[in-house]
């Protein structure tokens, strides 16, 4: 078994629970700004350190004065906001145990995530949610009037609220963020309070992943504080002093860009290639030519910086695109973006390559849930695009014999909340099983892992061959007009593909290839569009052997949706839901299509 680790920087006296780190951080800089919100005028009003505090422990005594008690779970269903973090860390002041429920989600999620942990009191922020809340029995707390809150807890004392505070240690729960998981129900993955403050500050004090919250950092987090990812960077923002601009809504999100000047993101990849496809799609003429040509230099850039050397040509070069095209991209990414950190899937290298040529660091790490979000990154400097670097100091990997990832270390979390069997499932003694399959390839200063795919989604062709979709599918999904697409092929003679489109991409995406406007139903059955979006599926074919290549693809009539559970709440395709949808579509895929050389 290949194994390799990073050593913890933090000291057994520093382990701690997050409010105790709260407290430290207001007390020692009270004046210093932990977030920037919205204001109605459109600017960003601050909130210190001491004010962010103080509203904690008022709300915290509100709770206590509601009945909260210590150990009861705290459900917050809410968008990015303000608030979610007041909420959070009030729970935890009062000894409770806060409970992330995705604002997507449907009256059936919602009662079954309510039921199994025995959820009570849910903050929300929407009349539709508290609604949503009362049809599972429970009691709705309006984020939009803590006042009212604060209020109650009046008559709570410092000296009360301090003594639920002092009941809890490092190692206690702190958390249960419910997975996304792509079969069955979602389980509950316990982490405690030192999962995440033991991270961060190894994170910080990290030599090669610290800088990203070094000094005048600034983080606009508009990931759901309900995904493992959005929730670090929360607490590693307060940890590292790094100042956060709540954004709500992604429909705003290039106002604020503009508006919060981030130095810092955290997001998926879909955002990255997002912003590089409707960059693309909004020029015509001879200025796509121009804007394709920069795109072209960014990422040769790129690419010669991870092999140690750019040449005197190619830098000339770069600077006449940045003239003409880069720039202009990094003042729509808010002119200070130095970082993005990318995870919850596989980046299009091209795509990070770009962005890289643009002036932003693009550091892609790996991790799950339960091993509080990313236990590896690739380091600075030596990235080597697609791949996920190495294990962040205090967490340690290894690679089965079988190919499987297996990590350990301080971020590991407690367990399965009530499913102690699918907890023993998972673990190779204190090791936990990620179901991902890796390897570790050589790169710029030394080894890093790829992620090949995931262990179970392997498809086994009749021919016994063994075809990994994720290397097919994540080639298919940087294409613009496509929203995502599952591999078929189980116990078939060929492999096929189900392809879905993206329904904003769509329009922008037409009118470029000169295309009138249709719906995603229309264009389904449009030969034009199929014509174009198959040379997708010839780049795809073009990274594997002939075996493994895609033989008949079809474009169903809809976008992938949350609400016929073919997406999880942080948009992973559920495939097993996907193909039990489309099942007559498979059938007449394998019963008309005649393989070449059949």
């Amino acid at each position: 078994m290949w194994t390799t680790s990073s050593p913890s920087l933090v000291a057994q006296a520093e382990r701690t629970h997050l409010s105790a780190m709260l407290a430290a951080r207001a007390a020692a800089a009270p004046e210093a700004v932990f977030a920037e919100v919205k204001t109605d005028a459109g600017g960003w009003a601050p909130i210190t350190l001491a004010d962010f505090h103080a509203q904690v422990q008022a709300v915290a005594k509100g709770l206590i004065a509601s009945g909260v008690s210590a150990g009861e779970r705290v459900g917050i269903m809410a968008d990015t906001r303000y608030e979610w973090a007041v909420m959070d860390f009030a729970a935890l002041a009062a000894g409770a145990v806060t409970v992330p429920i995705y604002p997507s989600s449907s009256a059936q999620q919602v009662a079954w995530v309510m039921a199994d942990a025995n959820i009570t009191w849910v903050a929300t922020d929407s009349g539709e949610r508290a609604d949503l809340v009362r049809q599972s029995h429970g009691t709705s707390i309006a984020l939009d009037n803590l006042a009212a809150l604060e209020q109650s807890g009046r008559a709570v004392t410092d000296a009360q609220l301090q003594s639920r505070t002092a009941s809890v240690g490092p190692d206690d729960l702190a958390t249960i963020i419910y997975t996304s998981g792509t079969t069955g129900r979602p389980k509950g993955a316990m982490l405690s309070h030192a999962n995440f403050v033991e991270h961060c500050l190894n994170i910080e004090r990290d030599s090669e992943f610290g800088g990203i919250v070094a000094g005048d950092a600034r983080l606009l987090l508009f990931l759901p504080l309900a995904h493992v990812f959005g929730r670090l960077a929360l607490v590693l923002a307060l940890s590292s002093r790094t100042v956060v601009g709540f954004a709500p809504s992604h429909k705003t999100l290039a106002d604020d860009l503009a508006t919060f000047r981030p130095t810092v993101m955290v997001l998926v990849p879909r955002v990255l290639e997002t912003v590089y496809n409707r960059a693309d799609a909004a020029q015509h003429g001879v200025k796509k030519h121009v804007f394709r040509w920069a795109a072209r230099v960014a990422r040769a850039v790129a690419a010669a910086r991870e092999s140690g050397s750019v040449g005197v040509m190619l830098r000339l070069k770069h600077r006449v695109a940045d003239q003409l095209v880069l720039a202009k991209i990094r003042r729509l990414l808010g002119g200070r973006l130095a970082y993005a950190l990318c995870g919850g899937a596989r980046l299009d290298e091209e795509v990070g390559r770009f962005f890289e040529g643009v002036g932003v660091t693009v550091m892609q790490g790996y991790g799950l849930t339960e091993t509080t979000a990313a236990a590896l990154g690739t380091p600075e400097p030596r990235r080597v695009m697609g791949t996920v670097g190495h294990p962040i100091a205090g967490c340690e990997m290894a690679l089965a014999d079988d190919g499987e990832i297996l990590l350990r270390g301080a971020n590991l979390f407690m367990g399965y909340w009530n499913q102690p069997d699918a907890t023993a499932e998972v673990m190779r003694e204190d090791w936990f099983a990620t179901g991902d399959l890796g390897q570790v390839v050589t790169g710029r200063g030394g080894e890093a892992v790829s992620i090949v795919g995931r262990k179970k989604d392997i498809v086994v062709l009749s021919s016994g061959k063994n075809v990994q979709p994720a290397v097919l599918e994540d080639a298919m999904r940087s294409h613009p007009a496509i929203q995502d697409t599952v591999v078929v092929g189980e116990g078939r003679h060929f492999v096929s593909v189900l392809m879905a489109l993206d329904e904003a991409m769509l329009p922008g995406w037409l009118h470029a290839h000169s295309l009138p406007a249709m719906s995603v139903e229309e264009a389904s059955q449009d030969s034009r569009v199929r014509e174009l979006v198959s040379r997708a599926v010839e780049h795809a074919n073009s990274l594997v052997s002939r075996a493994e290549s895609i033989r008949e693809f079809r474009i169903v009539p809809r976008a992938f949706s949350e609400a016929r559970e073919e997406l999880t709440a942080s948009l992973k395709v559920r495939r097993a839901n996907v193909l039990a949808n489309y099942a007559a579509l498979v059938e007449e895929i394998y019963a008309r299509a005649v393989p070449a050389g059949a």
